[in-house]
């Protein structure tokens, strides 16, 4: 099912229409100039046979805020599966801010996840994303992570990523590690860290892979920003 945030700006009132689908948005009070709006799932999220799509539109001078109330944990699907897509569009000079709480694979469940971001002439975007494996003492599901970003009508960043189990321990990817943490920037760049790949367009990613999500040290990373 799918959830809907499209804004629009506006000299008098920035206009935002909002659909429910898995997940609930709800508009927050911001300043002017910000659209900020809660995700709330609607039901319990993740189970097999869910089908969760975000659609993010955003046009002219605002900055859009997306609030996670609460993490997700994609419970065992005994043998089902599930789909978490985001898809974002933000044009002429609109901003958007995303902070994601961490996204729990328990053991059993099967997820794809895809992301497609598309981005006009001074539109910009920053994303925290924090992917973990397993819930306290499991070894954690099955996650498979795309990538796509278009800048324009160059593309920025497209990367695939199998987090399943018997891949995700070699030395490239997580090792021993069971969280992912990450924040990227599109259509800026974070300043220059040994830890910060800078794509080859306007763009950024930091990351961590850790433990755990609360040793990570990409929140001073974002509050920064």
């Amino acid at each position: 099912m799918r959830t809907r945030i499209e804004v629009v700006a506006d000299p008098v009132r920035d206009r935002c229409l909002l659909t429910t689908g898995l997940l609930s948005p709800r508009r927050l009070p911001a300043p002017d100039g910000v659209v900020r709006v809660a995700l709330v799932a609607a039901g319990a999220l993740l189970l097999a046979g869910d089908q969760v799509r975000i659609e993010v539109v955003a046009r002219g001078n605002v900055r859009v805020e997306i609030v996670e109330l609460a993490g997700t944990v994609a419970y065992a699907m005994r043998g089902g599966s599930a789909r978490w897509d985001v898809d974002v569009e933000l044009s002429d000079g609109a901003s958007l801010s995303w902070h994601g709480e961490p996204f729990v694979v328990a053991e059993g469940a099967e997820v794809d996840r895809s992301t497609s971001i598309r981005l006009g002439a001074g539109s910009r975007a920053a994303l925290r994303e924090s992917l973990v494996l397993g819930r306290h003492g499991e070894a954690g599901g099955a996650l498979r992570t795309t990538t796509r970003v278009a800048l324009g009508d160059e593309e920025l960043l497209v990367e695939h990523l199998d987090l399943s189990p018997g891949r995700r321990s070699g030395w490239a990817i997580l090792g021993d590690s069971r969280c992912l943490d990450a924040v990227t920037t599109l259509g800026f760049r974070l300043p220059e860290a040994e830890q910060t790949l800078q794509l080859e367009g306007a763009g950024s990613i930091a990351r961590r892979l850790v433990a755990a999500q609360h040793t990570s040290d990409l929140g001073e990373v974002w509050a920064a920003l």
